[in-house]
């Protein structure tokens, strides 16, 4: 039995959850068509969210993408907190057909990659 879980293991596909790809998420951003969505609680993001981002809760995601984005084609970044529940989005997204899904990872992350660095701030013995 056990020779036979393993070889099992081997042949069939391993489900995996979504990986960030912050980098890839950050120039999909740039597209004048990519919809931003913060799948956190309503209330983490009345604590702060980023600009143009539209709020649809992990939980929720499945019932609501279509009224924000009918179009399965239509690039979508999706972040959380930590990256978790915006894998849990991105998965169930294209479970439902949506084919370019990224997960931008935690909140914090990306707001400090979106956030425009002052060049003189930066600049260190210049």
């Amino acid at each position: 039995m056990r020779a036979l879980l393993l070889s099992l293991a081997l042949i069939l596909p391993i489900a995996q959850a979504g990986e960030i790809d912050q980098s890839a998420a950050l120039r999909t951003l740039v597209l004048s068509d990519t919809v931003l969505i913060d799948v956190r609680s309503a209330d983490e993001f009345a604590s702060g969210a980023l600009p143009g981002a539209q709020l649809i809760p992990h939980d929720q995601i499945g019932a609501r993408i279509a009224a924000v984005v009918p179009d399965k084609n239509t690039p979508v970044v999706l972040y959380c907190r930590s990256g978790r529940r915006s894998s849990q989005a991105q998965d169930e997204l294209r479970a439902l057909g949506y084919t370019q899904v990224m997960n931008a990872g935690g909140y914090e992350q990306l707001k400090l990659a979106t956030t425009p660095r002052d060049k003189e701030a930066a600049c260190v013995d210049c």
